[in-house]
């Protein structure tokens, strides 16, 4: 292989652990300790690469299911892939996963002592995206919540050592507040997907049609329906913040970090005057800081 092919092979597992920097949140910072940081971007590893499958947001090549053992014939079946990865992981318990980002996850979870529970939630949340598209209620939204978000900031207390049952509550309402606030920020690229993530019942309050989600511009009722949405994110973030000051040191930075995310991504939601159809409102560098000082005082 020459150089220039050397540079352009495929590489799954860089290619997942780069969309870090694209996350709302930072998700393993330098001020923390080096085995937390490893730690933390093992879990994530797992969590986008997940994510990755239940969206079809694989990198081309179909390098990743041929690490899973998946044949070219079912590269593209997504509960194929999802099944595939659930036996791989089961090898980060009982013997050597396939893939390299398993392979990365398995010294966090042997030295922490964590359970198949997690992950296997975060599977069985991408599993019902390919099945379920629409959500009647709220609480039916917060029930795949307690799936595709909340797993993760239990193994993030769970790695760290510091889960208790209170600050697991208060970590569940952060990780639902962040799975909203996404889902607010990607109206747009969800619908792309055929998903909707906004409560049908709170569609009909506000007199949103699905082809209204569709429209070019983001109109009065749409933007309404939004603001409505990001104010019960607001609040969830609220409630879990209490979580940031039962913790010390770098830890507590972390995790003010993380509601930091939240917030700041809701008010650029908000300074986009809700127009969120054209793509996602982003925060900047400033807000997200002042977020997070914010946060680190107990304000807000």
């Amino acid at each position: 292989m020459t150089a220039a092919a050397a540079t352009h092979a495929p590489d799954p597992e860089r290619d997942t652990l780069d969309k870090a920097a694209a996350e709302n949140f930072p998700v393993a910072p330098r001020f923390l300790p080096r085995a937390w940081r490893a730690d933390l971007m093992a879990l994530y590893g797992f969590a986008r690469l997940v994510d990755d499958i239940g969206d079809g947001d694989l990198a081309p090549g179909g390098a990743d299911a041929r690490l899973l053992g998946v044949p070219p014939d079912r590269a593209e079946d997504r509960l194929h892939l999802l099944d595939a990865f659930e036996t791989d992981l089961r090898r980060v318990f009982d013997g050597v996963p396939h893939h390299p980002l398993l392979r990365r996850l398995r010294p966090t979870v042997h030295r922490h002592g964590l359970t198949p529970e997690p992950f296997l939630q975060l599977i069985a949340a991408n599993r019902q995206d390919q099945l379920v598209s629409r959500y009647e209620t709220y609480d039916d939204l917060l029930a795949y919540c307690e799936l595709s978000a909340n797993p993760v900031g239990r193994l993030v207390l769970a790695v760290t050592g510091t889960a208790t049952p209170e600050r697991i509550r208060r970590s569940d309402a952060i990780c639902t507040a962040l799975q909203i606030v996404e889902h607010l920020q990607d109206v747009a690229e969800d619908l792309g997907r055929d998903r909707i993530y906004l409560p049908a019942e709170d569609m009909k309050r506000f007199h949103v049609q699905e082809a209204d989600l569709a429209a070019p511009v983001t109109g009065a009722s749409v933007r309404a329906l939004i603001a409505y949405e990001a104010q019960r994110a607001r609040d969830l973030l609220t409630e879990g913040a209490p979580l940031v000051g039962s913790v010390h040191g770098r830890l507590r930075l972390l995790l003010a970090g993380f509601v930091a995310g939240g917030r700041a991504a809701i008010d650029a939601i908000a300074a986009a005057a809700y127009d969120v159809l054209p793509g996602p409102p982003k925060p900047g560098r400033l807000r997200l800081l002042g977020q997070v000082g914010v946060t680190l005082r107990g304000e807000g």
